[in-house]
């Protein structure tokens, strides 16, 4: 529940939209109750054939004359009182009499209204039977339409503030998504996170639309029903409401299963994402191994779970408000039932307790059972929010579980900074282990000069791409430093860190935007001509004029134009993304590993001019690659057990002589 309280908190900030909420929604309640009310003046004075005036007028009459009445009986009651020495006899008389004063002094008040309201009734009330019926029902169509106006403005309001949540709560979740640790991504999966910021924030959101919405709305058309009931007789209420605890000890455990079994709900909704995903991203495998076959009885395994799991979300909301509706028309039951005794038999005790001050008439019993119906009907709509509010809950709280995850890599309160260009990279004594895994780096020491290019090689597992993650930041050593001359990066901002590196990896990241901006990407500040340079420099610009349709302005990503081109162009296009960001350090993890003779040729030439005078770090199994290098580092088991030029390794290092030999495949 704390969770969804953080979800509405982000909507409680459109103040203005709030406060007309809580407006529209009091208007909608009050007209409610007063389109309900409207039953009493049809029915005392429209179908007893009398106008407002004339019904005043009797209503007056008949009144003073039971004040007489009951002056005369009062009188004689005191008369008996005073002659009577029986102590059982006074109790009796004493009693009738107290009634009796209790009775005059409601046909008093009686009378009082009635000569306060009668010199506008008729001043403005019309003078005949069937105008006052047509008078009333032109003050129901009115309030209706101010309902409904009231109502659309309502909705609206709503809809615009659950909106804003959702995208405000998708911006806060895609933020901190983009923080995460690198391992937590491997936790949680790209398909349960899209499921989180998809599905659950809409769920959330929802629940958000239902508070605002039918929660504030039907509660305070309840109130207004159940306020003219006890305007009618508030003592008949509290014996009809008797049951009505029921109702919470329902909630309260309905709540719960539902909760429940909406999480696994959304749960199953991230394996299915996941499934999607898999399908989606290896549709080539699937279809080479003709597969689909397979695929689909997954798919439809997580479809048939998916359903059974959402049919135990929608048991428990229909059996909710079966059971609130049974106990709302158990109310009623009881409301006839001593509502119709009090009114049939004229009587103003129930069970020797009193009902009302004066019998109840025809009229009125009917406008008590009228609000009691009026209700029902948010009664029975705040079933349905219970359990929208409590999926709302469910999600806010897998919401959060990613947003209040703690991370490893933050910036320092007092951060420090280094010159640029820098002279030294440093590794020093590192140490690292992945949580729930074994030791990766074993107490490493590495320094490279600026202007230094180094290629570090070894079997996998050995802790190469490890290196280079604690170099970019994505993650800090257990123990050890990473230095830029002497500062350490963990000292520093973790932006200025990257801003001095450029990274290129084995897998191509190409995103859903045109070449341009692709090679731009990083470097918002470039120039058009500044990227034609970077595209010239990555032996990129010929193919991009000339084999793709539009130039620099080919879309890329996720439509058919990013399958026209090769991988080596797609690596050529990657280069020039990272050239055009002018780093001091270029990182090169397997850049070269899977594309062609002629691509790894025009981009090891673009490698020569670009790395000079700049620190080059390069992950490779290819002895082509390993020529670019100043120094060849040599890892196997988390350390280092090789470190120097091409030719001294040959002579005297077995792993790198096996390397070089033909056995590249086989060692990586």
């Amino acid at each position: 529940m704390k969770d969804f309280g953080r979800v509405l908190l982000i909507a409680a900030r459109h103040h203005l939209a709030m406060i007309m909420i809580v407006i529209t929604a009091g208007i909608i309640a009050s007209l409610w109750g007063a389109n309900i009310a409207t039953l009493g003046p049809l029915i005392k004075v429209v179908f007893e054939g009398h106008t407002l005036s004339q019904y005043a007028e009797i209503e007056m009459a008949a009144t003073t004359e039971k004040i007489d009445d009951l002056d005369a009986k009062i009188a004689d009651t005191r008369q008996q009182l005073a002659a009577t020495e029986t102590e059982d006899d006074v109790k009796q008389l004493t009693r009738s009499l107290q009634n009796d004063i209790g009775v005059r002094d409601a046909y008093a008040k009686t009378i009082d209204w009635l000569n306060k309201i009668r010199p506008y009734v008729d001043r403005y009330a019309p003078n005949d039977p069937y105008s006052t019926l047509i008078w009333l029902i032109g003050l129901l169509m009115i309030g209706t339409c101010i309902k409904l106006a009231a109502l659309m403005s309502n909705l609206l309001l709503v809809q615009y503030v659950t909106e804003q949540t959702s995208m405000k709560l998708r911006a806060i979740f895609f933020r901190k998504s983009l923080h995460l640790d690198l391992d937590q991504f491997g936790e949680h999966g790209s398909a349960s996170l899209t499921s989180r910021l998809t599905n659950d924030i809409s769920v959330a959101a929802g629940g958000i639309g239902v508070i605002l919405g039918r929660l504030l709305r039907e509660p305070l058309k309840l109130i207004v029903c159940l306020a003219g009931a006890a305007w009618v007789c508030w003592r008949l209420l509290l014996v009809v409401m008797i049951i009505t605890p029921l109702v919470a000890l329902v909630i309260h455990y309905m709540s719960r299963a539902i909760r429940r079994a909406s999480r696994r709900t959304m749960e199953e909704m991230s394996q299915l994402y996941g499934v999607l995903n898999d399908s989606f991203a290896g549709i080539r495998i699937i279809r080479a191994f003709n597969t689909q076959a397979k695929e689909r009885a997954k798919f439809q395994h997580r479809i048939r779970s998916y359903f059974r799991k959402s049919l135990k979300v929608g048991f428990y909301n229909s059996l909710a408000r079966s059971v609130t509706e049974l106990i709302g028309m158990a109310v009623i039951t009881v409301a006839v039932l001593a509502g119709g005794y009090l009114a049939i038999n004229q009587q103003t005790h129930l069970f020797g307790i009193r009902m009302s001050m004066l019998p109840l008439d025809r009229t009125e019993i009917i406008l008590f059972f009228g609000f009691l119906i009026g209700a029902t009907d948010p009664a029975k709509k705040l079933a349905d929010v219970w359990s929208s509010l409590q999926s709302g809950i469910a999600a806010s709280t897998r919401v959060f579980d990613i947003i209040d995850q703690p991370t490893r890599v933050h910036d320092v309160a007092d951060p420090k900074s280094a010159p640029r260009p820098h002279h030294t990279l440093t590794f020093e004594k590192i140490r690292y282990q992945y949580p729930s895994g074994p030791m990766v780096l074993r107490g490493l020491d590495l320094t490279v000069r600026h202007g230094e290019t180094v290629a570090i090689v070894g079997p996998n597992g050995c802790g190469k791409s490890t290196l280079i993650s604690l170099l970019c930041r994505f993650d800090d050593p257990l123990s050890g430093r990473v230095m830029l001359n002497d500062v350490p990066i963990t000292e520093m901002r973790c932006r200025d860190v990257r801003r001095r590196l450029a990274l290129v990896t084995q897998r191509t990241i190409l995103f859903d935007d045109t070449i341009e901006n692709n090679i731009r990407y990083g470097t918002p500040s470039a120039t058009k001509d500044d990227v034609i340079r970077a595209a010239k420099l990555a032996f990129a610009d010929e193919f991009i004029r000339e084999k793709t349709p539009f130039s620099y302005q080919t879309r890329l990503g996720v439509g058919s134009n990013a399958s026209r081109l090769s991988g080596g162009q797609m690596q050529r296009i990657a280069l020039a993304r990272a050239f055009l960001r002018d780093p001091d350090i270029l990182i090169l993890d397997e850049a070269t590993s899977q594309i062609d003779t002629e691509s790894e040729q025009l981009i090891h030439k673009a490698l020569e001019q670009f790395l000079n005078g700049r620190t080059g770090v390069m992950i490779t199994h290819r002895p082509s690659t390993l020529a670019l290098a100043d120094r060849v580092i040599v890892m196997e088991s988390g350390k280092i057990s090789g470190d120097g030029e091409h030719q001294e390794l040959i002579r005297s290092n077995r792993f790198y002589q096996s390397l070089c030999g033909g056995e590249i495949e086989r060692a990586a």
